[in-house]
């Protein structure tokens, strides 16, 4: 008989596993929904548009533990002073999955494939 404590373990690493695949398939939508958000209209994969680059923000936010909140959050509510003296707009209206698919896969080096 398994102890409360292995079943325990065992339902969290399965979580984690779970998780994982998700946030992995995650990724490989984030261009897909990138480009149905007109979010390439200000910024491009490896140069400076109206925004910053991606691979400038991935750079910025790799060791960074709150990157794909804080990034979220910016995506969502927009800002500025960041990057330069253009506001980033919010994007009220973007799912919460949408945006963290686009963060991640930005912070994933924005991959073309």
């Amino acid at each position: 008989m398994k102890s409360m404590k292995q079943r325990i373990v065992q339902g969290v690493a399965a979580a984690a596993l779970m998780a994982g695949a998700v946030a992995h398939a995650d990724v490989g939508d984030g261009l897909k929904v990138a480009r149905s958000n007109a979010c390439m209209g200000c910024h491009a994969v490896d140069r400076k548009l109206v925004g910053p680059s991606f691979k400038d923000i991935a750079a910025r936010y790799k060791a960074d533990p709150q990157a794909v909140a804080k990034l979220s959050k910016k995506v969502k509510e927009g800002g500025s002073g960041v990057w330069g003296a253009i506001p980033m707009p919010a994007h009220p209206r973007m799912s919460d999955a949408d945006i963290r698919s686009v963060v991640e896969w930005v912070l994933a080096g924005a991959p073309q494939k």
